[in-house]
């Protein structure tokens, strides 16, 4: 039976390649994956295309434009950047529901604030009748709980933030 880390791996490595489609089987167990491809779209131009007017602005308004919008993004990305370093959030490593506790009557896993390391558990993601534990993978505060209590949730969906110890 595969692992969450070792089915991780697999997406990631599918994500990283080439190929479009992976199958795997082991000792019974199948598992397929597929990437999603891009619908391609085609637009017709009208038979008869009526002239268009376009008014553009002065060269100069536009490159006075393009040269501040980077330095006021750099700006204000410097002070997220160095609060984004400390951050991690956890996502789902599959689609399924989001379960906070091991029982509906147990208390959560995690609530803000709590400390967690690398092995902690810190949710359930249900799928297909299967209960698989998610790890915190790494040492830190829950900071923010992202995903409600028997919420689906989509392949990658941040479901925690932690603060990195």
């Amino acid at each position: 039976m595969l692992k969450v880390q070792e089915i991780k791996e697999l997406i990631r490595a599918l994500d990283q390649s080439d190929v479009d489609e992976l199958k795997f089987e082991q000792d019974g167990t199948k598992l397929v994956l597929k990437k999603q491809q891009a619908i391609p779209v085609q637009v017709q131009a009208p038979a008869s295309p009526a002239p268009a007017v376009v008014s553009q602005p002065p060269l100069k308004q536009v490159e006075n434009a393009v040269s501040e919008a980077p330095a006021a993004e750099k700006e204000a990305g410097s002070e997220s950047k160095a609060n984004d370093d400390k951050l991690h959030t956890i996502t789902s490593p599959m689609v399924g529901t989001f379960y906070a506790a091991p029982s509906p009557d147990a208390d959560p896993y995690v609530a803000k604030g709590d400390q967690v390391k690398e092995e902690s558990v810190v949710c359930i993601v249900e799928a297909m009748k299967l209960m698989n534990e998610i790890e915190a993978e790494v040492n830190g505060k829950i900071v923010d709980i992202l995903a409600e209590n028997g919420e689906l949730v989509e392949y990658g969906q941040p479901l925690f933030v932690v603060e990195l110890s």
